[in-house]
């Protein structure tokens, strides 16, 4: 039995085209999963995205969404990230702009920073350096606002 998918975002479209650029096909469990991806804002692990599509489909296993994301990631529509939480976390990446990050290492908030200054020196870098970028990823690591004054209390207080 063939299955007809009317995916009208851009990025399924664009998902629809690797995956036959590809030699795959469009399975239900993918589209629930890709469709849920989507709708999923900021960043999030492979068990949580399971866990969301898991309210609409119970059957699709774990396998099966690690797999997709994988997918996602090799298309271009998301980005696997390591914040050092031990655990990869994902998010869009086509149609949104490019951004750096921000980590709390006590409660592990993210901050979605864009620097244009930033950009320009590690443009600056590379070619200084012979180096044409292709891609390029900054986590910034400390205590946020909120942490820092948990962490002031505490010292306070012992």
């Amino acid at each position: 039995m063939d299955f007809i998918f009317v995916m009208t975002s851009e990025a399924a479209k664009i998902f629809v085209d690797y995956l036959a650029g590809n030699g795959l096909s469009m399975t239900p469990q993918r589209k629930v999963i890709v469709e849920t991806f989507l709708e999923t804002k900021g960043h999030f692990s492979a068990e949580e995205l399971l866990a969301l599509v898991q309210k609409t489909v119970p059957e699709v296993g774990q396998a099966t969404v690690y797999r997709t994301l994988k997918l996602l990631v090799d298309s271009g529509l998301a980005e696997s990230h390591d914040f050092g939480c031990g655990v990869a976390l994902y998010e869009h990446s086509y149609g949104h702009e490019h951004h750096d990050h921000l980590v709390c290492t006590r409660c592990q908030k993210k901050v979605e920073v864009v620097d244009e200054s930033i950009e320009k020196r590690q443009e600056i870098l590379a070619r200084k350096n012979g180096y044409v970028l292709t891609n390029h990823r900054m986590m910034l690591f400390g205590l946020c606002p909120a942490c820092q004054k948990l962490r002031d209390k505490e010292e306070a207080e012992s």
